[in-house]
Parts: C-alpha cells; sequence; structure tokens
C-alpha cells in the first residue's frame, strides 16, 4: 500500500499546506505549554496555582463554546482560524517580553491564559470543522488522525527543546520558548492565507435569515439527544475532563517533589519536568501515528474503550510511583491512552455528524471536554495542594475507573460503535 492510499488527506494541496504549518506552529505551543507551569511553580511553589491558571485557560470555553458553534457555521471558517491564530501570537509575544524583562509575576500567567483560552475556544471549533471542507468527508478520519499525529509529535519536539532551553539559558529561559511560541505562529497564518476550501459548501437556505443563537443552537441538541452513542461520548468526556485530565497541570509539582533526589539542582529539576512532558508525548504520539497509519479501522469504539481504562489504571499506578523510569514508562501510556480515546471520540462524532449541524454539534463536544475543565482544574490543584499529589492521582483514576465502568455496562453501544 503506497502513501496516498494510507495517508489519502495529505493528497489535498490545501490540507498539506495547512498541516505544514500548523505542525510548525505546534512545536511552540508545546514549548510554552511545557515552560508555563513549570514558571508559574518556580514562582509560588503552589499545586493550587498550577489549577488556577488552568482555570483560567479553559473557563472561556465555558461561556464561548456552544455559542461560537452556531456563529462559526455562518462564517468562513478559515478566516476565523488566521483572526484567533493571530490573537494568540500576540499572546506569547507579551509574555515573552515579560519574562524577557524580569517582570513576569503570576497573575501575568493567569490574565494571559485566559486571553489565549478565549481565543483556542473558537479557533478549536472553527479548525475542526475546517477540516471536511479541506479534505472532503471520506478522507475526514486521515485528516484527524493525522491532525493528532503533528500535535503529539510537537509534544515530544517541544519539551525536549524548551529543557535544552531552560538548561542552556538559567536566566529568562522561560521568555525565549515564549518568543519561540509567537514566532511560530506565523508559519500556520501564512500558509492560510494560501489555502483555499474546496469542499466548502455554502447554502443560502442553511439559515434563517436572522441569527437566533438559542433556536439554532437547540437544533443541534435534538440531534445530540436522538444519537446515544454521541451523547454517551460527550458526558463521557466532560466526566474524565473534570477528574482525569487536569492531572496533567501537576507534572511539574509531581517532577519537582514527588520524584526529587537529594542533588536536585534548578537544572535537573527542569530537565526532568521537560522529559516527563516528552515521554507523554511520545506515547502520545505512537498512538497518534498508528491511528493515522490505520484510519480505516472500523472498530473505533472498541478502542476509545480501551483507551479510557488504560488511562484510569495508569492513573492509579502513578499514584504509587517514586521511580523516574517507572514514570516515564507509566506517563507515556497516560499519553498513548489519551490520544487513542479523544481521536476516536473525535472521529465518531464528526463522521455521524451532518454537515449542516458540524459546528454546533463539536462546539457541544468541545464544551463538554473543555467548559468543565476549569472546575476540574481548581479541584485537582486543590486536592494536590491539601492531600498531596499521589493521593490525588490515585482519587482521579479511582473515580474514572468507576464511571466508565458503569457507563459501558449499561450502554455497551459504546464499545460496540463501528466506522
Amino acid at each position: 500500500m503506497n502513501i496516498k492510499d494510507r495517508f489519502p488527506a495529505l493528497t489535498s494541496r490545501d490540507y498539506f499546506i495547512f498541516w505544514i504549518g500548523q505542525f510548525i506552529s505546534l512545536i511552540g505551543t508545546w514549548m510554552q505549554n511545557t515552560v508555563q507551569p513549570y514558571l508559574a511553580y518556580r514562582i509560588t511553589g503552589s499545586s493550587f496555582d498550577l489549577g488556577l491558571i488552568a482555570f483560567s485557560s479553559t473557563l472561556p470555553t465555558l461561556f464561548i463554546a456552544l455559542p461560537a458553534g452556531v456563529v462559526i457555521e455562518r462564517m468562513d471558517k478559515r478566516k476565523i482560524v488566521i483572526a484567533m491564530q493571530f490573537i494568540e501570537m500576540i499572546q506569547a509575544f507579551i509574555l515573552a517580553f515579560l519574562a524577557l524583562t524580569g517582570r513576569i509575576q503570576i497573575w501575568h500567567l493567569i490574565a494571559l491564559s485566559f486571553v489565549l483560552g478565549t481565543a483556542s475556544a473558537i479557533e478549536i471549533t472553527a479548525r475542526q470543522a475546517m477540516l471536511v471542507e479541506l479534505v472532503g468527508k471520506p478522507t475526514l478520519p486521515n485528516a484527524i488522525a493525522l491532525q493528532s499525529t503533528i500535535f503529539n509529535l510537537a509534544r515530544v519536539i517541544g519539551p525536549s527543546l524548551t529543557a535544552v532551553v531552560l538548561v542552556l539559558i538559567q536566566n529568562h529561559g522561560e521568555g525565549w520558548a515564549f518568543l519561540a511560541n509567537g514566532v511560530s505562529f506565523l508559519f500556520v497564518i501564512v500558509g492560510l492565507l494560501f489555502v483555499r476550501t474546496p469542499y466548502r459548501v455554502v447554502d443560502p437556505d442553511q439559515f434563517p435569515e436572522k441569527l437566533n443563537i438559542a433556536a439554532e443552537f437547540k437544533q443541534g441538541w435534538i440531534y445530540i439527544r436522538s444519537n446515544l452513542v454521541v451523547l454517551w461520548i460527550i458526558i463521557l468526556v466532560a466526566l474524565i475532563g473534570f477528574f482525569g485530565f487536569p492531572f496533567s497541570n501537576q507534572i511539574p509539582a509531581f517532577a519537582r517533589d514527588v520524584l526529587k533526589q537529594a542533588a536536585d539542582t534548578e537544572g535537573t529539576v527542569a530537565a526532568r519536568t521537560g522529559v516527563i512532558y516528552m515521554a507523554q508525548g511520545v506515547g502520545a504520539l505512537i498512538a497518534a501515528a498508528a491511528i493515522s497509519a490505520f484510519s480505516n479501522l472500523r472498530r473505533k469504539g472498541l478502542l476509545m474503550t480501551i483507551g479510557s481504562f488504560v488511562f484510569s489504571f495508569g492513573l492509579i499506578l502513578i499514584a504509587f510511583t517514586r521511580n523516574l523510569t517507572v514514570a516515564l514508562l507509566l506517563i507515556g501510556i497516560n499519553g498513548w491512552s489519551t490520544v487513542a480515546m479523544l481521536m476516536m471520540m473525535n472521529t465518531l462524532i464528526q463522521l455521524d455528524v451532518p454537515d449542516v449541524l458540524r459546528g454546533r454539534v463539536f462546539s457541544v463536544y468541545l464544551w463538554a471536554q473543555q467548559g468543565v475543565a476549569p472546575f476540574g482544574s481548581l479541584f485537582i490543584g486543590w486536592l494536590a495542594q491539601t492531600a498531596g499529589v499521589p493521593r490525588t492521582a490515585l482519587v482521579s483514576g479511582l473515580v474514572c475507573l468507576i464511571v466508565l465502568g458503569l457507563v459501558h455496562a449499561k450502554w455497551p453501544i459504546l464499545r460496540q460503535k463501528t466506522a
């Protein structure tokens, strides 16, 4: 089987340009994602502050994602993505300026995380809805898988570059990582200026002349309620998004406090933090690459189920880990399971949803995944601060495991779903 058959989305000129530009941008994004919690924990030493920053970055999704799904369907999604990427670029440059001049404070990180979260809440919905306009529906599963592949390859490259920067540049090294992220946005923005959306369908009869967000959103919700698979995927991702995913915000605390060594210096802690993020990225990359190469896999519901249970057991085992090598293995498994689960959820929803409802339904999925995350981040941050990181991992894993067991026992249709 040749590359064209294995990766059909890459035969689209427009998708390929966007894919390359986004890959470069994502490397910068993961440099910032790695260095920002490390910087915050270095400034305050508070696990709760790590949760507070995550709360700030995901809170906008709670309010914006649902109406954005309605509005985006009426507009040129490519132009929306360009505008939001520009805002994210400015946010990174401001962070770089504050860090390089030594003026950065914890409230700067919280406020600018809110700005980034606001732009991302709109950009993610628009970008996911735009993919089908670049490649068409038959090639959409491969396009989604390839998106996840570069996202997770960047999760490996970004943290590794960040670790090098932090070790080599002891003073204001975080600022250079922020600056690199700002520059990286230029690649995806310029690429999108040359991209066309050949599969975009503009139907003037699709929407009423007057925008009625409540009525149009209701149409999407009626569809969700009528489709048990989509409904329970959304419920599951909300529950795991509250109890499970926010634990990753505690990686800097896990690296510094749980895995601490007697001879630790700031450089070794920075390197250890970067290596843990990189291990998570390697596991995620393995999942994304395998799914990209075999995007015609039919038992997507089964893979989603396996990923979700492995994720839960992984968190439980992390709670008892004090050895770096074992921790890297478990964090890598955590990365694999997260991607396997989320990619299958995303793909099953995208393939089931009619084009006219895509933005609305996906915005509900995004709201479930990230809209509840702010409160999950605060809860996990508070729990880590009061009970410790290991007990927090144990509680997170056990709750996710119990929820998954109950849901799959009552609704086996989830693991039986094919596409």
